[in-house]
């Protein structure tokens, strides 16, 4: 499982021209799965990503976490975290787990998210055709691969 975290002051997720998730301060999560991705992998990203220490505290110090923040969380599905482009100037996706696995993995990951967080995560369509708009905040970007945790 891959994952970028965008710190941001405001989020939103339009599919048809209509809003379907949309957060104030807190974390922006585009999530991608392999198809060999396990209940652990999911668990262990949630926890992770609830526990990390992105806001600044009174002194100004990222020393905060979401939770510890008042943040909210936008999860948005996106297969595109797996591409490879070691061969030509395509992208293949052939890593990245199909719908019909990658959807019930991103349901479960946003289900461990919410709980995690202690409240409801907004998401957008699965599988839609999606605009994500964002205002990033520091800017603050993570990249984590629950394969090869750094």
């Amino acid at each position: 499982m891959r994952v970028v975290i965008q710190r941001v002051r405001e989020a939103s997720v339009t599919v048809n021209r209509k809003i379907c998730g949309k957060i104030e301060s807190g974390l922006l999560v585009l999530a991608g799965f392999e198809a060999d991705d396990s209940a652990a992998d999911l668990d262990w990203m949630a926890g992770k990503i609830v526990r990390l220490r992105l806001f600044s505290d009174e002194n100004g110090v990222m020393n905060r976490s979401v939770v510890e923040a008042g943040g909210e969380i936008l999860a948005v599905s996106q297969f595109t975290l797996y591409a490879s482009v070691k061969k030509g100037n395509r992208p293949s996706w052939s890593r990245a787990a199909r719908g019909d696995v990658s959807q019930p993995l991103f349901d479960q990951f946003v289900a461990r998210l919410s709980a995690e967080l202690g409240k409801p995560v907004p998401t957008g369509v699965f599988g839609a055709d999606m605009e994500v708009g964002l205002i990033n905040d520091g800017p603050v970007t993570l990249s984590i691969d629950s394969r090869t945790p750094e």
